[in-house]
């Protein structure tokens, strides 16, 4: 089900980390978004969206994990922003990893709306467990 799940998201045209299978599939959050730069949190806002838009939970496996503030306060990036959907053996149906399929490339055909987020609170260590972030407001041009 996993080579499955991942086929069909790259026939869509979405980038994974190749090749799909095992227990999990990784979606390139910085690709999917480009717009969103790492100190917004794409993977987040991925995971975001995809509850958001079909009930699919995910795990980020980027910035917000990896990622720290250093001594001034200025997020410094992971090197990756991944999205990680895991797939138990014997848990889910076809019709599940249909659904799921539905959700990402439904998200992935309006990606260019979706909204990066930022760190509002963060514990001193393992932030990404109790984070609170908020969607950061698009800026309107004026002129």
């Amino acid at each position: 089900m996993t080579s499955y799940l991942g086929n069909r998201l790259v026939e869509a045209g979405v980038s994974i980390v190749q090749p799909p299978g095992g227990h999990a599939i990784y979606i390139d959050a910085r690709a999917f978004l480009p717009h969103i730069p790492p100190t917004q949190f794409p993977g987040s806002s991925l995971a975001a969206e995809l509850y958001i838009e079909g009930g699919v939970r995910s795990f980020e496996m980027g910035t917000l994990v990896f990622g720290k503030r250093d001594q001034d306060g200025i997020e410094q990036p992971a090197r990756m922003d991944l999205l990680r959907m895991a797939i138990p053996r014997r848990v889910y149906t076809q019709s599940h990893i249909e659904q799921v399929i539905e959700t990402v490339v439904s998200v992935w055909r309006r990606r260019d709306q979706v909204q990066g987020l930022e760190l509002i609170y963060q514990a001193p260590s393992l932030r990404h467990f109790t984070a609170r972030l908020r969607r950061v407001e698009k800026r309107v041009a004026c002129g």
